[in-house]
């Protein structure tokens, strides 16, 4: 699994382990095949790297944080950017889901952690 034009971050398996998600320094996220080994989707958008990346828990969508202090959740399909999460003032280095998707949380640089409705 290659095409990152630098490092990658971070990885997770989707929720049926067919695909992986990475994140990179590239600014860009990836959904490969772990059979093939092929670049399926590219989430483009953030303006700096990306540090983490989580799966929502039906599997249709990705949240990646980056260091342009926003986090943003795609459509895994077709990587269309579905909400831009904006309102920390530095950098954002976690994120995750809960259990039924509905509500996301994010940690920064900025000594806090928000809550989203997703």
């Amino acid at each position: 699994m290659s095409g990152h034009l630098d490092e990658v971050l971070d990885v997770t398996f989707t929720t049926n382990g067919s695909k992986v998600v990475t994140a990179s320094a590239d600014g860009t996220s990836r959904l490969f095949d772990v059979s093939s080994g092929a670049c399926e989707v590219n989430f483009i958008g953030h303006k700096d790297e990306i540090s983490k990346v989580a799966v929502h828990p039906y599997g249709n969508r990705i949240m990646t944080a980056s260091c342009d202090k926003t986090a943003r959740i795609w459509d895994m399909n077709n990587g269309e950017c579905l909400q831009i999460l904006g309102g920390h003032s530095d950098e954002i280095f976690s994120c995750a889901f809960n259990y039924e998707g509905d509500i996301a949380i994010t940690g920064s640089k900025d000594n806090t952690c928000r809550i989203w409705k997703c």
